[in-house]
């Protein structure tokens, strides 16, 4: 079974939040839906404890206290996609989980010119930020979503 990662989360107005997946994707998900439905749910609408909300230890589900949490695969099958300038960029230890390769693979495609720094990939600081399109060009569909 794939996995839809959760690398943040972000509480927005309207009890809604921003999820951004390990493998690039950012999703709007509504959670007065689950208020509707669930009376646990109604909690949420104490906005200190709404934006309390956190990514659960793996990236598994996120979390607000020991009642609530949403699973990955609700926040990404109920998630609204949207564009952000940021789509399709990941850490190189995300991309390497994603494709089962190491790290230094990846910084050996760079050397040899296989991921173009600059323009597939760039560095800040010391963590390297490559785009999902340059892996997929390069090593194919990823083995874990």
């Amino acid at each position: 079974m794939k996995f839809h990662k959760v690398k943040d989360v972000s509480a927005l107005p309207d009890m809604k939040l921003s999820v951004q997946f390990a493998n690039g994707t950012t999703k709007i998900y509504d959670v007065r839906p689950l208020e509707q439905r669930f009376a646990a749910f109604k909690a949420l609408e104490d906005e200190a404890l709404f934006g309390s909300v956190i990514v659960d230890q793996g990236g598994y589900g996120i979390i607000w206290n020991d009642d609530l949490d949403l699973s990955c695969d609700e926040l990404w099958e109920e998630g609204a996609e949207v564009a952000t300038p940021f789509d399709g960029l990941m850490s190189f230890s995300d991309a390497s989980e994603l494709w089962g390769l190491s790290e230094s693979t990846l910084r050996k495609a760079i050397a040899y010119g296989k991921i173009v720094p600059g323009v597939d990939a760039r560095k800040f600081g010391k963590q390297w930020v490559v785009n999902r399109s340059a892996m997929s060009r390069e090593y194919g569909d990823p083995i874990s979503a």
